[in-house]
Order: C-alpha cells, then structure tokens, then sequence
C-alpha cells in the first residue's frame, strides 16, 4: 500500500457542497439533541415533581439568559433534525437521488429550517 496519491488531513481546505454540509450537520445536531436530553429530563422531572418545582423552571425559562438560550438551542436543533430527516427519509424513498435532487433537497432543507430556527427564537425569546 504504498500509494503516491496525496492526502490531504486538512478538512478546512476541503469545499463541501450543500448536501454533505447538511448531512454532518444533521448528525451533529443529532448529538446536540442526545446530550441536550438531560436538560430536558432534569426539567421535565423538576416541573412535574411539586408546584414549586414547576415554578422554578417556568421561572427559570422565563426570566434566566442561559437556560432561553439553551432552551432556543435544542429547539433549533430539534428543527434542523427534523427537516433533515424529512429529507433523508424522502432519499430513502429514491426521491431525488439525482445531483440536482440532492441539491435542491438541500437547499430547502436550510430554508425550511431557518424559518423554524427563527419561529422558535421568537417563542422562547
């Protein structure tokens, strides 16, 4: 295996077209969504356990920085997912498959779930 090929390790250099970038992208909000589950547990279990639990989240939503901008940050990602498993599934289906397919499916991607990042930047905001 020696090889003359040249390799290149430095992926900053490398342009990743439209489908590729949203396809990383959806497996990273994927792990955002995993991890970002034990905020959600802590929540769900601290608001469902007294009166006052339920009013320290609602209030902690409501009034703290960091727990809207986590908040805002699994619900983008919850989005972006989604969208993106929509697109995934439809490849799946062999619905453009194509180059341009692909492409387009991308593009909407993006567009669909900027409008969903925003609608929920608005919610939480």
């Amino acid at each position: 295996m020696n090889s003359k090929r040249p390799v290149n390790l430095d992926l900053s250099t490398i342009n990743f077209p439209l489908p590729a970038l949203t396809s990383i992208t959806h497996r990273i909000t994927g792990i955002i969504l995993f991890i970002g589950l034990i905020f959600a547990f802590w929540a769900l279990d601290t608001s469902l356990s007294s009166p006052q639990g339920f009013d320290a989240v609602s209030n902690a939503i409501a009034h703290n920085f960091l727990a809207k901008l986590i908040t805002w940050g699994l619900l983008s990602a919850l989005a972006f997912h989604f969208v993106a498993g929509i697109k995934h599934l439809l490849m799946d289906a062999d619905i453009g498959v194509t180059l341009e397919g692909g492409i387009k499916k991308a593009q909407i991607t993006v567009v669909i779930s900027a409008v969903l990042v925003i609608l929920a930047g608005v919610w939480v905001w």
